[in-house]
């Protein structure tokens, strides 16, 4: 779950206390039994040039919703898409650039975390092997990062060491193909990559393919399916094990696996869709079970969506609208998996690049990226309706929002 790899075992935990309370009969949710002591980290990712410097980071106290004033606390190119380490001592960012050292490659930037998540300070960067990397994702050990490449239209691994830095990627998976869009898929762009539960398969959406594309995934030797032994970079180092298609034109940007593991979710950036598939946690199979507007009914203006998350508890759906500016949101059908779609709700400025939930999954926080500001909400724990708090914060062209404990060295 675009979503947080940074928050696993906390999310889980709360998942695991919501729906305990829902299947005993209880209906009102304390939120209280839901929420961390400490206060929060914020980091947003941005893209670079004009009012932002790099990564910027807020304090967020998930008591009273209050965020303070954002510092830069890493200057680096384009860091588009972050990810906290499952130890919470470091964090990962992409850096969504075209040449790298003189490389057809985008980079990924290592920071350790310091003074309670305060301070982020740079041990390394390797090559991504592919241009504008714009999702990564840490493994549920600790051990790898995996990285899309929308530009190169490939997939990278790469691992770290007990230090917290990159190692040299292990090798590259190149995909190849196009689909009906000729301005938008005269190739491939892998958009986003994430593992499953058990931490065995990967899944990337490519938008260019119109295909979510599914590898197993060798945990301890970092590879994907079908290299017995790591390959240089520039090859293929595993081969798909299936592929789940989508409606040509779709475009497939990111998913959100449901707490359960038995559905798996994709946002369609292209034609403003929502894909819901019952998913087979053994064999990793996908079959298509409902596709959904994520569009007000009347609406005929330019629109292209961006991020999708399910709530912690399981309940709730929520994905976000560029051109109708909203971020939708759904109800899920808790023996079937299936959406319906519950309202629109503004997202308060301009192209919603991406949305966060907070720990406590009481928030939801809005990278506006054309507004240069963040937009926090309340979510409604037995409805999953977002109502605006009146925050808003400005950060030069935000991207990206993760939520981290307050913690580190």
């Amino acid at each position: 779950m675009h979503n947080h790899p940074n928050g696993i075992p906390i999310l889980t935990g709360i998942a695991l206390a919501v729906l305990g309370l829902l299947s005993s009969g209880t209906m009102a949710v304390r939120a209280e039994k839901l929420r961390p002591n400490l206060n929060q980290n914020m980091y947003i990712g941005t893209y670079t040039g004009g009012a932002s410097r790099g990564i910027y980071r807020l304090e967020f106290n998930p008591a009273t919703g209050e965020m303070t004033s954002p510092q830069c606390v890493a200057e680096t190119p384009s860091p588009s898409f972050l990810a906290l380490h499952p130890s919470g001592k470091w964090l990962y960012a992409v850096n969504e650039v075209s040449d790298f050292k003189g490389q057809k490659s985008g980079a990924v930037t290592a920071y350790a975390v310091k003074q309670g998540g305060s301070e982020l300070v740079q041990l390394n960067q390797q090559p991504t092997g592919g241009a504008g990397p714009c999702h990564l994702t840490v493994d549920r050990r600790g051990r790898h990062v995996l990285v899309a490449n929308y530009g190169g239209g490939s997939v990278t691994v790469l691992p770290l060491d007990r230090n917290g830095q990159i190692l040299p990627p292990l090798g590259v998976v190149q995909h190849q193909g196009s689909s009906v869009n000729r301005q938008r898929q005269a190739a491939p762009h892998a958009h986003g990559i994430y593992l499953d539960p058990p931490n065995r398969f990967a899944f990337v959406p490519d938008l260019g393919l119109d295909r979510i594309m599914i590898y197993r995934y060798d945990a301890r030797r970092g590879l994907l399916a079908g290299s017995p032994e790591p390959a240089s970079i520039g090859s293929a180092i595993g081969e798909r094990v299936s592929c789940a298609p989508l409606a040509p034109g779709a475009g497939p940007r990111h998913l959100a696996i449901h707490p359960s593991a038995r559905w798996l979710y994709v946002i369609n950036e292209l034609n403003s869709t929502i894909t819901a598939f019952d998913y087979d946690i053994k064999q990793a199979g996908l079959r298509e079970i409902q596709t959904v507007t994520t569009l007000p009914d009347g609406w005929k203006r330019g629109n292209s969506t961006a991020e999708i998350a399910v709530h912690p508890s399981g309940r709730f759906l929520y994905g976000s609208n560029r051109g109708h500016d909203s971020i939708v949101v759904y109800s899920i059908q808790p023996r079937t998996g299936m959406l319906a779609l519950r309202k629109h709700v503004s997202s308060g400025g301009r192209t919603p690049r991406n949305f966060a939930i907070d720990l406590t999954g009481e928030w939801l926080c809005v990278a506006n990226q054309d507004s240069d500001s963040l937009r926090l909400y309340r979510i409604d724990l037995m409805t999953g309706d977002l109502t605006a708090t009146g925050q808003t914060v400005s950060v030069g062209k935000p991207v990206c929002v993760l939520f981290a404990p307050s913690s580190g060295e």
